[in-house]
């Protein structure tokens, strides 16, 4: 039987052991102009579903790594409470564990066996997945994965995704997961999406020669190679 989560956890030590991840800190420049569009097209879609109280939306997170996205919505306005973070390194369940607040639930381990007494079927309004996909090359674990997630949303919910569609031929670690796959992970959802964020090699070029030229390349849509998709249950 493929062990999808074993192979995950051996590709990111093996991404981490070869200095990757500065690639995504927030001081450079693509990077923190990725997070901005994000936010605010995270906010657009809040305030079009017509939620009016973020305190009062249970959310959870699969492969929360360190805590950034939860710690977004947290200065958003959600209450740490009713958000779960499940992370399946180690190491980035101990960061998230560390900065987040004592009240967010944090669950180790593969999400797809997570308990109910950490995410009960039928108990969050939101489930966020961020790049998650994209680093899971088993069809099959995919498919549980999306099935553990539309299991967790109440009626009303949705899954909120984000994630490239292309793939990278420098990155055999990772694959794009383009929005028909999407709806075939999620045949019964009614999904709203939209593209986002300038593909990060040609943002990382942009910026080097001036970080304005960020917005100015973003503004053509076939540059954007992320999805940033509401998947609504009912």
């Amino acid at each position: 039987m493929n062990d999808e989560p074993r192979a995950v956890a051996e590709r990111y030590a093996r991404r981490a052991a070869e200095g990757v991840a500065d690639r995504y800190s927030p001081l450079r420049p693509e990077v923190w102009q990725t997070l901005h569009e994000r936010q605010r097209a995270l906010l657009r879609g809040l305030a079009a579903q017509g939620f009016t109280d973020l305190s009062a939306l249970r959310l959870a997170e699969v492969g929360c790594g360190s805590g950034g996205n939860l710690l977004e919505l947290l200065r958003l306005g959600f209450a740490p409470q009713h958000l779960t973070g499940l992370e399946l390194l180690p190491e980035r369940h101990a960061q998230a564990r560390h900065v987040l607040p004592a009240a967010t639930t944090l669950w180790l381990g593969d999400a797809t066996a997570a308990p109910a007494s950490v995410v009960a079927p039928g108990s969050q309004q939101l489930v966020l997945q961020s790049t998650v996909f994209s680093s899971l090359l088993d069809d099959a674990f995919q498919q549980r994965l999306a099935d553990a997630m539309w299991s967790w949303l109440a009626p009303g919910g949705a899954v909120l995704w984000y994630d490239f569609t292309v793939d990278n031929p420098r990155n055999p670690d990772v694959r794009g997961v383009p929005l028909a796959r999407v709806r075939q992970l999620f045949p019964q959802a009614r999904v709203q999406a939209t593209r986002v964020t300038l593909a990060p090699p040609l943002a990382r070029v942009v910026c080097r020669w001036h970080p304005a030229l960020y917005r100015v390349f973003n503004s053509v849509p076939l540059l954007r190679t992320h999805v940033l998709a509401w998947l609504h249950k009912g």
